[in-house]
């Protein structure tokens, strides 16, 4: 079977970078999924699975992030005992990327080269407002395009009403109201994607990620179990990152469900995620306004004027600091290397 690999996302700034490896024995792949040394990689005559070659992991080693990861392309080789071995993993468009909980609070990536990721966020029991603003900095900061999709919207009455409640804490984010079961909005998430673009799934345990990969790809391509009715949680269905094909082009990336998100230490997608607030900061009178007290705060008379909820600026708070103290621990270990 052959694939046409451009309706994955293969152009002419993927072929420019593959060109320097173009050799006999080298052909270009997209990672489908990784599972401990082993990729498997759609190539154009089809899926193969490519051990991880020493270059790879030497440039791992030194730094975890660049291991293959869904979503990436790569250079393959072919050895004549019919092995196959993945090379090099090529430079990334975009990057969905945590910070990961150990010590070093280095970085995970979830997804690659995705021109969407769709924050999925369920209705039912009800959405939870600080980890939408959570997940929508970490989307903003991956350099691709956030879009809201709330789940299950066929267990409330009015999910426009609920859509429009959502978009206030997703400024300049298209909010999608879904439901699988119904097939209601399911076209209109479709419809971001298209031939040649991918979207990658991202939220919690539970949200209907899977559910909505098979929906969108016509069929059960990732396991999906019941969950509980009473507070919307179940058991990690998808324990691994795995990009879906779908069948007019174009392709998903379903995530594993993740309780917690730590967010980088740039600030680029916190700032895109509120950017009301930044917005309303830049108006203040003083450059250094810390938005408590003082005179000509542009925050505090936004917040006494009720545009801005308290809520939501404690959420800007909290992220801010943790964006801080990261960036903070990422110069010291950066230091520490120097020596």
């Amino acid at each position: 079977m052959s694939y046409d690999l451009s309706q994955l996302g293969w152009d002419e700034t993927f072929a420019s970078a593959f060109r320097p490896f173009d050799r006999a024995d080298a052909i270009p792949g997209r990672v489908l999924r990784s599972d401990r040394g082993i990729c498997t990689v759609l190539t154009a005559t089809g899926a193969t699975r490519a051990s991880l070659g020493g270059g790879v992991l030497l440039d791992a080693a030194r730094d975890p992030a660049g291991l293959p990861c869904s979503g990436d392309w790569a250079v393959l080789r072919q050895w004549p005992d019919r092995r196959t071995t993945l090379e090099l993993v090529l430079p990334r468009r975009t990057t969905l990327i945590r910070r990961t909980a150990d010590k070093d609070a280095s970085g995970q990536v979830l997804a690659a080269n995705m021109d969407v990721v769709a924050v999925v966020e369920p209705i039912h029991p009800e959405p939870d407002d600080a980890r939408v603003e959570r997940l929508l900095a970490l989307a903003w900061e991956s350099g691709a395009r956030p879009v809201l999709v709330l789940t299950k919207c066929d267990t409330t009455g009015d999910p426009e009403a609920m859509a429009r409640q959502l978009g206030e804490l997703a400024p300049g984010v298209t909010v999608l109201p879904v439901s699988v079961r119904t097939g209601a909005g399911v076209d209109a998430v479709r419809e971001q994607i298209g031939p040649g673009r991918t979207m990658a799934l991202l939220g919690r345990s539970g949200a209907g990620k899977s559910t909505l990969a098979n929906a969108l790809a016509g069929a059960a391509v990732m396991p999906v179990q019941a969950i509980r009715d009473a507070d919307g949680k179940g058991r990690h269905t998808t324990a691994y990152r795995n990009l879906v094909t779908l069948p007019a082009g174009g392709a998903v990336i379903d995530t594993p469900g993740i309780r917690g998100v730590g967010l980088l230490d740039t600030g680029a997608g916190l700032e895109r995620a509120f950017a009301d607030v930044t917005d309303l900061a830049t108006r203040c009178r003083f450059d250094d306004c810390r938005h408590e007290s003082e005179p000509g705060c542009a925050v505090q008379a936004a917040l006494s004027a009720g545009a801005l909820t308290a809520r939501r600026l404690a959420s800007w708070r909290k992220l801010s600091h943790e964006v801080r103290v990261e960036s903070g621990r990422r110069s010291a270990r950066l230091a520490r290397r120097a020596h």
